[in-house]
């Protein structure tokens, strides 16, 4: 009976671990990136499977994808791209659903230089405004929304410092490239609080909702990973993680 009692935690452990452990490649979009590798390494303790992410924007793995890059699971950063893709057959369908809904944040890496009221923005009194090219990346295309809602954009449009994603729009505001940006408020917060700087939370209606879609990938039907990925950014574990980096549900 003494070997059995020494084997028997083992056997659990065993057990407790999946069948077979596998791998998937996800696209994300680069305004989730720090919340999503805080995901991908529980998703990986609590499961077993391997999440190898991939950063980028929307619009850039919409190509890529369309080309044949292997990825199986998308996490966009709007709703539009992966109903596309699911209606020239590479999604799945019945795979979609919303994991997250993006809040917008004109910040500054200069504490105090914008306020509630957006005042720099609207006096005009800046240098550079950086944002992210709003044909590749949702984010900027709201940012152009919110400028259109203002009567700004088209003085705006002249301080403009593009980046090819928000990831690099991000840098161009943190680095001082730019006086100010409008980035993903998962960028700049951390535990409900700006990380560093000064900011003004972009009011909802002043640019369409950025719904942030999954979808599984054609490439991903069947992989066990990939499914169990999508399964966990549902829990409670993935979505507290999400609200904690400025996302909505």
């Amino acid at each position: 009976m003494q070997p059995f009692r020494l084997l028997a935690p083992l056997l659990a452990l065993l057990l407790a671990l999946p069948a077979q452990a596998a791998e998937v490649n996800v696209a994300v979009a680069a305004n989730f990136t720090a919340p999503m590798k805080v995901i991908a390494a529980e998703f990986a303790k609590d499961t077993g499977h391997k999440a190898n992410l991939s950063f980028a924007s929307t619009g850039k793995f919409f190509a890529q994808i369309k080309n044949g890059a292997p990825f199986q699971v998308l996490l966009s950063a709007d709703d539009t791209t992966p109903a596309k893709l699911e209606a020239e057959g590479l999604g799945v369908p019945g795979s979609r659903f919303t994991y997250a809904i993006g809040t917008l944040v004109l910040w500054s890496a200069k504490p105090g230089l914008v306020d509630d009221n957006a005042s720099v923005l609207r006096s005009g009194r800046y240098n550079k405004l950086a944002i992210a090219n709003p044909r590749l990346a949702p984010y900027g295309k709201a940012a152009e929304d919110v400028l259109a809602s203002l009567g700004l954009l088209a003085g705006a449009r002249k301080k403009f410092v593009m980046g090819e994603n928000i990831a690099q729009t991000y840098q161009f505001a943190r680095t001082g490239n730019a006086d100010i940006g409008f980035v993903a408020l998962s960028q700049v917060m951390k535990d409900g609080k700006l990380i560093s700087g000064s900011g003004w939370i972009v009011p909802a209606n002043l640019h369409t909702p950025i719904r942030q879609d999954a979808q599984l990938l054609s490439l991903g039907k069947g992989n066990a990973a990939a499914s169990a990925l999508l399964d966990y950014l549902k829990t409670d574990k993935a979505r507290a993680i999400i609200r904690a980096h400025g996302y909505e549900i």
